[in-house]
């Protein structure tokens, strides 16, 4: 699971990005396209096309991650924005990553499913 914990801030790649790109081309488009170091302490947030998939880059001490999450079904709500990248945060991309809106206003309610035996 995904500690959110020592990331500083977390920033979303607008609009679709080419997620044959790894580490190396991720990080270029950081601080390329963004003007960011990908050597701080944050999240870089891509998504693709068809917003089923999303490629996480963080910095970690002496090297990087790269996580990947791949929904079955549904879409990732991805925010629209006319920037290169939205600044979100932690509890944001939680949501995110939920398959939940981070336009909606109200705080998501927590549905707890039982098993019956």
């Amino acid at each position: 699971m995904l500690t959110l914990s020592n990331a500083q801030r977390v920033y979303l790649a607008s609009g679709a990005t080419d997620l044959r790109k790894s580490i190396d081309g991720l990080a270029a488009l950081v601080q390329g396209s963004f003007g960011l170091s990908p050597f701080t302490p944050s999240l870089f947030v891509f998504c693709n096309r068809e917003r089923n998939k999303l490629k996480i880059l963080y910095w970690d001490h002496n090297g990087f991650w790269l996580f990947y999450r791949r929904l079955e079904r549904g879409t990732f709500q991805w925010p629209a924005s006319n920037e290169r990248t939205v600044a979100v945060s932690a509890r944001e991309l939680r949501w995110l990553l939920d398959g939940l809106s981070l336009s909606q206003r109200q705080a998501h309610s927590e549905v707890i499913a039982e098993a019956v035996i």
